[in-house]
């Protein structure tokens, strides 16, 4: 399983941008997705999940109403739109997925397999 995650970048605080990742290596479809960051010094946090026809998505607290995690099955690949960015989203965010297929939007790290790179995303105050 390959996820590959790109639209990082430098934004100023208040602006937006839109993460994609793609998945490739088995079928895409019945696996949930998931978004995870790290900041310099911190632990590495769940932002988003999303069930594997979309119907189930998770959010955590400090993104929740500004973030929105979406899928395209037919694209194999999982969106992060992130509007009204602040200094404190600044950090890498991986693309994650679960071994198993299922129906489950699980919240922690443990519970997912394979890891994209990860992609810079930089708020500027």
């Amino acid at each position: 399983v390959q996820l590959v995650e790109s639209g990082g970048g430098l934004v100023q605080a208040g602006g937006s941008l839109r993460l994609s990742c793609a998945a490739s290596g088995r079928p895409f479809s019945t696996y949930t997705m998931a978004w995870f960051r790290q900041a310099p010094g911190k632990e590495r946090e769940l932002v988003a999940s999303i069930s594997w026809n979309g119907g189930r998505v998770y959010y955590s607290d400090s993104v929740k109403g500004r973030f929105t995690c979406s899928r395209d099955n037919a694209k194999n690949t999982v969106y992060l739109q992130m509007n009204s960015l602040k200094p404190e989203d600044t950090a890498v965010y991986y693309c994650a997925t679960t071994m198993f297929s299922g129906v489950e939007v699980f919240k922690t790290a443990g519970e997912y397999a394979y890891w994209g790179q990860g992609t810079q995303v930089t708020v500027s105050s």
